[in-house]
C-alpha cells in the first residue's frame, strides 16, 4: 500500500479544538482531552480553544457551532458521550450540526479498535463529519481510544503532506 508522509512538503498545522463531554470532569481530572491536546501539539498542530462540557445534546451543539463560525477553528476533536447509555448524547449533537457525515472514520475507528479492545468496539459510536468549513471528529472518552484515533487515523489524515491523500489538503475546497 502506497501511503507516506512526504517529507518534501512543509508541514501545515491545524488549528484545533478539543472538547471534552463529561458530567464528571473538569479541566483539572480531565485526562482524554489533555491526551488529544498533548498529541495534537506534539505533532505541530495548534490547540485553538478547550473546553470541558456537560454531557447535554443543547450544550454540545450550541460549543460545536461556536467553533464552526469561529475561523480560527478548523478541526474539533471531542472525546466522551459516544457510548449508548442515556446520557451519552454526543454523536446526535454532532448530527444536530454537520452538514455532511463522514462514515468512514466511525468504520474504521471500530475496525482498527476491534484489534485492540475485540468486540468492545461495537459500543463506540465515534463519528466525523463537516459543518461548513470545519471537520468534526467524536471520539469516545477513554484516553487510550483518543490516543488510538489519533495515532492510527488522525495523525496522517491531519497532515498535509500525508499521500495519497488527506483532510488538511481538503479545508480550502469547503467553502467551495
Amino acid at each position: 500500500m502506497a501511503r507516506k508522509i512526504d517529507e518534501r512538503i512543509p508541514f501545515t498545522p491545524a488549528r484545533i479544538a478539543v472538547m471534552t463531554v463529561s458530567d464528571t470532569r473538569d479541566a483539572d481530572t480531565d485526562k482524554s482531552g489533555k491526551a488529544l491536546i498533548n498529541l495534537l501539539e506534539a505533532a505541530g498542530h495548534i490547540t485553538a480553544d478547550y473546553a470541558v462540557i456537560k454531557d447535554e445534546r443543547v450544550d454540545i451543539a450550541a460549543q460545536l457551532n461556536t467553533w464552526v463560525a469561529d475561523n480560527g477553528v478548523q478541526i474539533v476533536l471531542t472525546t466522551g458521550g459516544t457510548g449508548i447509555t442515556g446520557r451519552d448524547v454526543t454523536p446526535e449533537a454532532v448530527r444536530d450540526v454537520i452538514e455532511v457525515e463522514i462514515p468512514g472514520f466511525g468504520e474504521l475507528f471500530r475496525m482498527l479498535s476491534y484489534d485492540i479492545i475485540g468486540t468492545s468496539t461495537i459500543q463506540s459510536r465515534a463519528l466525523a463529519g463537516r459543518a461548513k468549513s470545519t471537520l468534526i471528529f467524536a471520539l469516545p472518552g477513554s484516553p487510550a481510544a483518543c490516543k488510538d484515533a489519533w495515532n492510527l487515523i488522525l495523525s496522517e489524515q491531519l497532515d498535509n503532506r500525508f499521500r495519497p491523500c488527506n483532510f488538511i489538503d481538503l479545508l480550502p475546497r469547503f467553502s467551495e
